[in-house]
């Protein structure tokens, strides 16, 4: 049997073409079509590089020419793949700043800032220039942490302007809004107010060329949360959170706040922090005090990575109050969970960059006294 040309092409416009509204004849998918006797091959040039995308459009060509044209066909699909560019991330950008990391939790009392902290050093210790913006504006502890607290940034020249020198402890670049309030000074600000600090903080400082700049952000979702999402094209967000339900309930709503459509900022993973406790004179037993594996349970529910668990262990505590973070500590089995912590941000973060376009910021609107949210 000989096939036809223009009988095949009226069979494979009944296949829509992804996210397009039309067929794959139409929308152009479809290169070129050539027909020998009962052989017919098929150029198609698809957008989605995934093999399962490519297999599916095989198989439905496959199956169209099968059932519409001739049942013994025998087909030849030749897919191409085009991605297409990246769209450039809008919005503000830093120059210099590869990567933006969000460490987020639901609620306080979590351990977000610790692990934060760590997490920073931690990359530091790996060799990465690191980054690191305290935006929780109600309660910064990040200075007490790095043993910075008396500190203050001093101004420099670049490139003409006058700008914001980070402090710099343990290989890490520091600004935090406790730099410019006493310690026993609280911190009485409206939103607007304390948006326009951030700014500051962010974009007339010099940070030079970061790897990672870790944002750790206040409890919850709320004003501030979205002012940083709409001065900077987030990367990823990490979320932090105990094994206890409290605690899960509240990191869902973290995750949800970032996954919403309006947002889109890629969730890398969830941290289990607290996640049990061992005596140190009983060092083989672990005891459950906040339940167990609730977070990693939850990273489960939601299909999200599973970054890593941090026990509880008193020298964090310390460590933390003496300002020298605990992952500076050498040999020990802490310095083996931040690190494995760490190592699974920079794969999920690898990841991230080489599937996903890169974020945009978002763009904050007010109407009838809310706030709603839409990309840029």
């Amino acid at each position: 049997m000989k096939l036809d040309r223009k009988e095949i092409l009226k069979a494979l416009e009944s296949i829509s073409a992804p996210g397009e509204g039309k067929n794959i004849v139409e929308s152009g998918a479809v290169n070129n079509v050539m027909t020998f006797g009962d052989e017919v091959v098929v150029d198609v040039t698809i957008s989605n590089p995934s093999l399962q995308a490519r297999k599916k459009t095989e198989v439905e060509i496959l199956k169209t020419i099968h059932d519409k044209v001739y049942q013994k066909a025998k087909v030849k699909v030749n897919i191409k793949v085009e991605a297409p560019e990246k769209p450039q991330i809008k919005g503000k950008s830093i120059p210099g700043i590869k990567n933006i990391i969000a460490v987020a939790s639901g609620k306080g009392g979590v351990g977000k800032s610790t692990v934060t902290a760590n997490l920073a050093v931690t990359l530091a210790k790996m060799g990465f220039s690191v980054g690191l913006l305290d935006a929780d504006v109600y309660g910064p502890s990040i200075p007490i942490m790095f043993d910075v607290e008396r500190e203050r940034p001093l101004a420099v020249n670049v490139d003409g302007k006058s700008r914001m020198k980070p402090i710099e402890s343990y290989g890490v670049k520091i600004l935090s809004i406790g730099f410019f309030t006493q310690p026993d000074q609280a911190v009485i600000w409206r939103g607007p107010m304390a948006s326009k600090a951030l700014n500051q903080m962010i974009f007339d400082a010099a940070w030079g060329e970061i790897d990672f700049l870790l944002i750790d952000l206040p409890p919850g979702t709320g004003d501030i949360h979205l002012s940083i999402m709409q001065a900077l094209p987030i990367t990823g967000a990490v979320v932090v959170s105990t094994p206890q339900n409290i605690a899960l309930a509240d990191a869902k709503k973290g995750v949800a706040m970032f996954q919403q459509e309006s947002i889109s900022v890629p969730v890398l993973g969830i941290v289990e922090n607290m996640a049990y406790f061992t005596p140190e004179e009983l060092p083989e037993n672990k005891y459950y005090i906040f339940g167990k594996e609730g977070a990693k349970n939850l990273s489960e529910d939601l299909k999200v990575p599973f970054l890593g668990e941090i026990p509880i262990v008193q020298s964090i505590r310390e460590a933390g109050d003496v300002g020298r973070p605990a992952a500076l500590q050498t040999a020990t089995p802490l310095e083996e969970s931040f690190e494995e912590l760490t190592r699974n941000v920079v794969q999920e973060v690898v990841r991230r960059n080489e599937s996903l376009p890169p974020t945009e910021a978002i763009k904050i609107t007010t109407m009838a006294g809310c706030s709603a949210v839409k990309k840029k």
